[in-house]
């Protein structure tokens, strides 16, 4: 610290990766990327060594002054998080990095607005030394943390989530267990991201909320809890990368995906940028070479007759379905509507309505 020349408070974003940086979640990076690692990256969804890595990892500045060989501290408020050396500084191509990592470089792309309109107008890279993990509303063990509580020689199911889990979800990850591709007595690791997602989620500490009074209500040996201090860039298929690639490093083997995983819509149109089942088979292309084996989400519906089966299932044996969308879901909870308990978590819902 005493050879820092500088001090910079960090940006909840970059607090994010700041803080997976020092806890081995983005290992093998231990710092942010410098131009040509960013450029791999952003080109090849891997490192120069060849190693995967869905996203780039960037420091962002509109700073003029700073410069490759400051050394720097780096701050949440009064907290002295990390210190950082830079070793370079350069102009990235915002339009590319965006067109080449989220698909497109429009603006009504969330992860292209970020780009465009929330990072400076330079990246530098430069190595991190640790001082103090953040201190946050929810408590976010390290990867090594979570590994000394999972079970050894069994499979782990890592279960991704930015928004509250409703009865679906719950099915959803809970009968991924009985997946073929799942061995005997494994266990779900439920690891929501409860950082800086898309204007409209829910924040981070009520999501956290929802997911405790959940873990009381249905409480489970074979489902397991954590939370991740990591920023959505609503990537689709490059996200569901990054998202294996971090839940490998806290001990998973298997990573649920789901329908339009990390996907996003167009903020002027309302249409979707990506397939419903393009981030699994980037997922079933890149998996092998990573490391995880991606699990595909089973297409849950509800029925009058049998509660939750496949919608293959409903079709088939012709169920009646019964549907609520998010949308409505929202509007019932604005007015105090009774929400289906098939639907959502009495629990849950009350979380949502004191936080409202």
């Amino acid at each position: 610290v005493a050879a820092c020349t500088k001090e910079l408070q960090l940006s909840p974003r970059q607090l994010c990766d700041v803080e997976l940086i020092m806890n081995g979640g983005f290992s093998p990076i231990t710092g942010f990327m410098d131009e040509e690692t960013y450029k791999h990256v952003v080109d090849s969804v891997a490192l120069p060594d060849g190693l995967i890595f869905g996203l780039p990892v960037v420091f962002d500045t509109d700073d003029e002054d700073l410069q490759p060989g400051d050394k720097v501290l780096l701050k949440d408020g009064d907290r002295n998080i990390a210190t950082i050396e830079f070793t370079d500084k350069y102009l990235p191509n915002k339009a590319y990095e965006c067109a080449k990592c989220y698909g497109t470089s429009e603006i009504e792309h969330p992860g292209s607005l970020m780009v465009a309109t929330e990072r400076g107008r330079y990246y530098m890279g430069g190595k991190i030394t640790g001082l103090n993990l953040p201190v946050r509303d929810f408590p976010c063990k390290t990867p090594a943390e979570v590994r000394e509580t999972l079970p050894d020689d069994v499979d782990v199911v890592a279960f991704q989530c930015r928004n509250p889990v409703h009865r679906a979800h719950y099915e959803l990850f809970t009968r991924a267990l009985d997946d073929p591709l799942i061995g005997e007595n494994g266990v779900v690791l439920v690891h929501p991201t409860c950082g800086p997602t898309q204007a409209d989620d829910i924040p981070g500490v009520v999501r956290y909320k929802t997911y405790e009074v959940l873990k009381e209500e249905t409480h489970n040996d074979r489902t397991r809890w954590e939370y991740l201090p990591y920023s959505m860039h609503m990537a689709g298929p490059r996200e569901a990368i990054q998202h294996m690639m971090i839940r490998k490093n806290f001990g998973c083997t298997h990573f649920i995906i789901g329908r339009d995983m990390a996907g996003s819509k167009s903020s002027v149109t309302g249409e979707d940028y990506y397939g419903a089942y393009d981030a699994q088979d980037f997922a079933k292309e890149k998996g092998p070479e990573l490391g995880v084996t991606p699990v595909p989400s089973l297409n849950l519906v509800y029925t009058d007759e049998e509660g939750y089966v496949t919608a293959d299932e409903a079709k088939e044996r012709d169920l009646h379905e019964k549907k609520l969308s998010g949308t409505k879901f929202r509007q019932m909870l604005r007015g105090g509507e009774d929400i289906p308990e098939w639907f959502a978590f009495k629990s849950v819902v009350k979380v949502l309505r004191e936080n409202a």
